[in-house]
């Protein structure tokens, strides 16, 4: 893996290291063909924004010992995935994000999500 930047072109940081976060489970947000998910966007959890991802069917707050998922509470910082976040900002719930966790494609997508959303 070539080294990844972040969006403000220096090197990507890890989001978070307790609990463990990223596609591979490095505490980092990388951009990875094989992550279907897109697992790009260190985000702070907010209530919100977990009960919102629990309404969409995907719950991030209860612990799954067999899957080594601790369940994540208000406060914790993960990798969410970049079409989550996006959905999550088009209803007002996006978590905080932070630059020096987030890869170059995140930021495109977001623009180019925005755009068409802006210009439709």
């Amino acid at each position: 893996m070539t080294e990844e930047t972040n969006v403000l072109g220096t090197e990507l940081k890890p989001c978070s290291t307790d609990p463990v976060t990223g596609y591979l489970r490095d505490g980092c947000c990388h951009d990875i063909d094989e992550d279907s998910g897109r697992h790009e966007v260190c985000a702070v959890m907010t209530k919100e924004f977990l009960q919102f991802s629990k309404r969409r069917g995907n719950d991030l707050s209860t612990p799954r010992p067999g899957l080594a998922f601790p369940g994540l509470s208000p406060g914790d910082r993960w990798c969410v995935c970049l079409g989550r976040w996006v959905e999550a900002l088009e209803h007002d719930v996006a978590p905080p994000v932070f630059s020096k966790q987030r890869t170059k494609p995140y930021l495109m997508t977001c623009i180019f999500r925005l755009s068409t959303k802006t210009n439709t």
